[in-house]
């Protein structure tokens, strides 16, 4: 899939029949639809985490289109490997991506690709990685571990990214500090609490990593 294939609303070209008034193609459309200078401008994010916490759900609370999942029903090829003990009631996960999109402002479009989570499938993530300006990397406070691969491969690569605590209900809250100390997360990187089914903590959690990605490469 091409991320930038997205269609512009509209009537068909040729629909209106022979001796019909002439249809405003345009009619309808946003501003920055219309004007050529002000066209949006696309960028590419990552989602990424340990396993089982909560990337699908991130990309589907805000995706403006119907999001594109790669989910497969677990089998016992998982048994032993996959940490079910904060998620007892997942049956199903991740294989390739999950794929959203989310227009933040008149001239910024988001493409949001989740990653797998599971180790097995690790082998991807440079391929998804490549061409985004940032990374949201979600955490569990019941299992940060399982968060540290993430914050390793983006250190290692220089891509800006933030952590963003998904605050699971009945968990223990955690002031942002305490989070940080425990995943010595260096000063200049935002973290986040949020609940990833509500879309504006989500959308704030974008809005952080955008403004944190500008920061970090101006140019």
């Amino acid at each position: 899939m091409t991320a930038g294939t997205a269609g512009v609303a509209g009537a068909p070209r040729g629909s209106a029949g022979a001796g019909a008034p002439a249809v405003d193609d345009e009619a309808g459309l946003q501003s920055w639809q219309t004007d050529r200078s002000r066209a949006p401008i696309a960028t590419k994010i990552v989602v990424a985490g340990g396993f089982g916490v909560g990337k699908t759900t991130f990309v589907g609370s805000v995706s403006e289109i119907t999001p594109l999942q790669t989910e497969a029903v677990m089998t016992q090829a998982s048994e032993g490997t996959d940490d079910l003990s904060a998620t007892p009631h997942k049956t199903t996960t991740t294989v390739a991506m999950d794929f959203g999109r989310i227009t933040l402002d008149s001239d910024l479009v988001l493409y949001l690709f989740g990653t797998p989570g599971q180790q097995r499938f690790w082998f991807m993530w440079d391929d998804l990685v490549r061409g985004a300006i940032g990374a949201v990397v979600m955490a569990d406070t019941r299992r940060l571990d399982d968060c540290f691969p993430a914050l390793d491969y983006f250190e290692s690569c220089g891509l800006p990214y933030i952590v963003a605590v998904n605050h699971f209900e009945g968990t223990a809250a955690y002031a942002v500090e305490h989070v940080r100390e425990a995943l010595t997360v260096p000063p200049h990187v935002p973290v986040v609490i949020m609940d990833a089914r509500r879309r504006i903590t989500v959308v704030e959690s974008l809005l952080a990593l955008v403004a944190h990605a500008l920061e970090a490469t101006p140019e």
